[in-house]
């Protein structure tokens, strides 16, 4: 007979919320467990989006980036909730969180699939689909552990196609020379493929009834999130919204879905696709914007006095992109709380380094 675990309660301030965790278990994994929307990104003790202050208690740090908690934080008692076994009862100051989605996290699903079809986009961006056997419940943004049972591969991927579209989902996946997961896809995985998923995750998520000007800015397999919200948005039919799609590439043979974006333009008519391309050299048959993408957002803002407090952006893509576009927002007063971000880790010692 299995031993019994001790249960501990972990209260998080200020918000004065609190819940069950046993012995051992992890506190993010308690959460997610028990419905409750903390902060997270990747899970893996890389991005910091979980990062909190311990207050009172005892937890054992499972192993984690110093990028994202530093010794000199976790001498003052910070820890990663995504890293942080209990062993007692605890008492945890919150850094970052939504009121509202504190209590509203959508339950967490594992359910097998099979792979329906793969696609080349560009060199190094691909299209997976996947057919679920059950409907999958998910907010547009979201993304899902995805586990290749024979291979025993499990890698973070957001959803490309809107909330709508439970049984089928779409991934768009930038593949690495190295990458675990994407190597596979490259080269063995194939139509019938058994496959896991588990989630929803993330909180990254299109806000549903929000108002103002939204703002979509990523890169890379960043799309992926963006795209889902985009054509949430398009289904729910508000036409009014201005709509504004930053996409960074690196040339102009790394741009994808030009023509389904066009398709979108004629549904939005406040909608506008501003790709930005930052290795073009001297290549003179590029008349868009030239330049790294916060770049291009920060132009754009000046000159045409986007920023906002009322602005609502979303934003997906590599750490330094994200990292470099935060003081544009910041600095062309888009308000923080009306700021949704999804790092996608890459790091060497990231367990998923090729999301």
């Amino acid at each position: 007979m299995a031993e019994e675990k001790n249960v501990y309660t972990v209260r998080f301030e200020p918000v004065g919320v609190e819940m069950e965790v046993e012995e051992g278990e992890i506190v993010l994994h308690a959460a997610f467990r028990q419905g409750i929307m903390l902060m997270h990104g990747c899970k893996e003790g890389q991005c910091s989006s979980c990062k909190s202050i311990l207050l009172e208690g005892d937890i054992d740090l499972l192993k984690y980036s110093t990028f994202a908690l530093p010794d000199y934080e976790r001498n003052e008692d910070y820890v990663l909730l995504c890293r942080s076994r209990a062993y007692s009862d605890l008492v945890v100051e919150l850094l970052t969180y939504d009121d509202e989605l504190l209590l509203g996290a959508m339950p967490i699903q594992e359910l097998p699939a099979t792979i329906a079809a793969i696609e080349e986009l560009t060199h190094d961006i691909r299209r997976l689909e996947i057919e679920v056997e059950e409907p999958f419940n998910f907010r547009a943004g979201h993304y899902v552990d995805m586990t290749l049972p024979e291979y025993g591969v499990t890698r973070s991927y957001s959803m490309a196609n809107p909330p709508s579209e439970q049984t089928k989902l779409e991934f768009i996946i930038k593949m690495y020379p190295d990458g675990a997961f994407s190597s596979l896809l490259r080269d063995k995985l194939k139509p019938g493929d058994p496959v896991m998923i588990k989630g929803p995750y993330g909180t990254c998520f299109r806000r549903e009834n929000s108002e103002g000007a939204m703002i979509l800015v990523g890169g890379g397999s960043g799309m992926a999130p963006l795209w889902s919200i985009l054509n949430a948005h398009v289904e729910q039919g508000d036409l009014s919204r201005p709509v504004t799609f930053f996409y960074g590439a690196r040339t102009q043979d790394d741009l994808f879905y030009l023509d389904k974006i066009t398709e979108i333009a004629k549904q939005l008519p406040h909608f506008r696709f501003v790709p930005g391309l930052s290795h073009l050299g001297d290549n003179t048959d590029w008349d868009g914007e030239r330049g790294f993408i916060h770049t291009v957002v920060d132009r754009f803002f000046k000159e045409e006095g986007l920023g906002a407090p009322e602005m609502e952006v979303y934003t997906c893509g590599p750490p330094p992109m994200i990292d470099a576009l935060l003081p544009v927002l910041q600095l062309n007063r888009v308000s923080e709380e009306r700021i949704h971000m999804d790092k996608f880790t890459t790091s060497p010692e990231a367990l998923r380094n090729d999301r």
